[in-house]
């Protein structure tokens, strides 16, 4: 009689997290899964529906994984509150590269997508209070420091850059002074 294979959703949710992070999302196939278990696919869908479950399931895996990036370099103290958190974005890039993919690069264009300004209030609160500017300034300061922040991101991920952290730090803190200038002591030339 052929050994019984017992899992519980979250050992076939981690087997599953790990076989995205060596393959990418497309790489997680019933079959690659079993192998990453060492089972045949049964157990998996004893307790999933299909695999579109199972890559929701890894997809909420990695989000909770990358709020623990966040989490912890906004807790150590090495950066300021808003600087750690995109330093943080960058290392979830650099050492998770499948699942930075899989969360900031995937392709939306079927995605309903949201303007979510609550998800990121802690962070525009920080802008506010460190720059003494108005919230709706403080969300485009954000948008843009994000699109700085996540291009470089993007190119770790994707292996064109191996930047640094020390470096990295030091660009991203350029950026923030010019746009901490164009925010405060420069709006007078803004419109140059």
């Amino acid at each position: 009689m052929p050994p019984k294979f017992k899992f519980t959703r979250d050992e076939i949710t981690n087997a599953a997290l790990n076989v995205t992070r060596k393959n990418g999302i497309s790489g997680l196939t019933a079959r690659a899964l079993a192998a990453e278990l060492g089972c045949s696919v049964k157990p998996i869908f004893g307790l999933f529906k299909n695999m579109e479950e199972v890559g929701q399931e890894v997809f909420i895996a990695s989000d909770l994984l990358y709020q623990n990036y966040l989490r912890e370099d906004m807790a150590k103290g090495k950066y300021s509150p808003y600087k750690a958190s995109g330093m943080a974005y960058i290392r979830f890039a650099k050492e998770e590269r499948e699942l930075f993919k899989l969360l900031f690069m995937r392709d939306r264009s079927r995605e309903k997508i949201e303007e979510n300004k609550e998800e990121i209030r802690p962070l525009m609160q920080l802008i506010q209070q460190n720059l003494g500017i108005s919230e709706d300034e403080a969300y485009l300061f954000h948008l843009e420091m994000w699109l700085y922040v996540h291009g470089i991101a993007t190119m770790i991920a994707t292996s064109y850059l191996d930047w640094n952290d020390e470096f990295i730090s030091r660009v991203l803190t350029d950026a923030y002074m010019g746009l901490k200038y164009r925010y405060t002591e420069g709006k007078d030339n803004a419109g140059n």
